[in-house]
């Protein structure tokens, strides 16, 4: 089993100073996390470190299960996980890149409620290989996802909008969108399932696609497993991607509310990660043999987009 330090620990070793252990949510987020990095260049210096610290944390919680050690992780790992997050919060890191997280959280309002919500996600993977609804993944792309919006948007802040109508309250004036962050969150995690189904089901033995509907589009778990790309399969892919891509437009809405400084890479990032739907389109829905991938000429081509679009909220 995977053995993690324990909080209570009265001596531990030296950790890394706070502008090292940013340097190092860094380097992971851009190594491991391209398109998502570049979006968080475009967010002033306090923020896009504060979303790095999260990425990382969020980054190591889903190793436990899918990562290289993964074989040798229990419920009590997450267990002893979450103790650890507990301690985080409570100003005591465990690890280097804790000492970013904890600094972040010195600085913006995070909640921890959506970090153990992520564990849970993780504690899904450990049991679960198969959704039969899209009910049943909708939760589970909210716990290892939509959290992360939620995460997100606390950092990011919204914009105090003021009115000089008498009768509006403080809460009318300022409109958080929690929901509208929760289905970003959702939709990046439609397209990764879109993106990796072939690795997925190869590699991990887990379909996270809903087995009611591959059954409607007449297409069994043995097509998936060997992957048949025929008329069945491009129309169940076209039906994913619509519901998608829905889930984009509805996330929209609620990036004007956002604060001025995180409209435009909160746009950036939403146009860049649905691009790769329109990738999977252009790969005939092969995501078995080929990986879904925005070449950088069309991501860099999106930014002055993603700016006019957050100029004009």
């Amino acid at each position: 089993m995977l053995q993690l330090t324990k909080p209570s620990t009265p001596h531990r070793v030296s950790l890394a100073p706070v502008e090292e252990a940013y340097e190092i949510c860094r380097r992971i987020t851009a190594d491991y996390a391209k398109t998502f990095y570049l979006g968080t260049m475009l967010m002033p210096a306090a923020k896009r470190k504060a979303i790095w610290a999260i990425y990382v944390w969020c980054r190591h919680t889903d190793e436990l299960v899918d990562g290289p050690k993964a074989a040798t992780t229990t419920l009590e790992t997450l267990d002893q996980w979450e103790r650890e997050l507990e301690s985080i919060f409570a100003g005591v890191p465990i690890h280097d890149w804790d000492v970013a997280l904890v600094d972040t959280l010195q600085q913006f309002p995070l909640d921890i409620q959506p970090f153990r919500d992520m564990i849970e996600g993780q504690r899904m993977d450990l049991h679960r290989s198969r959704y039969q609804t899209f009910e049943e993944l909708e939760l589970y792309c909210y716990r290892v996802a939509g959290t992360v919006g939620l995460m997100s948007t606390t950092v990011m802040g919204v914009e105090p909008h003021t009115s000089l109508s008498p009768w509006l309250t403080p809460e009318a004036a300022s409109y958080v969108p929690v929901q509208e962050a929760v289905t970003l969150g959702i939709a990046n995690q439609l397209t990764n399932i879109l993106r990796d189904v072939g690795e997925d089901a190869r590699r991990r033995g887990r379909i996270y696609l809903p087995l009611d509907e591959l059954a409607q589009f007449n297409y069994t778990e043995d097509d998936l497993v060997n992957g048949v790309i025929d008329d069945r399969w491009r129309a169940f892919m076209r039906f994913q991607l619509d519901r998608a891509r829905y889930f984009y437009q509805e996330a929209e809405r609620g990036i004007g509310a956002l604060s001025r400084d995180g409209r435009w890479p909160v746009w950036a990032s939403l146009m860049l990660y649905s691009q790769i739907l329109d990738v999977i389109e252009e790969n005939d829905y092969d995501v078995f043999n080929r990986r879904a991938y925005v070449p950088n000429l069309r991501k860099f081509m999106s930014l002055p987009v993603a700016w006019t679009r957050a100029i004009a909220l």
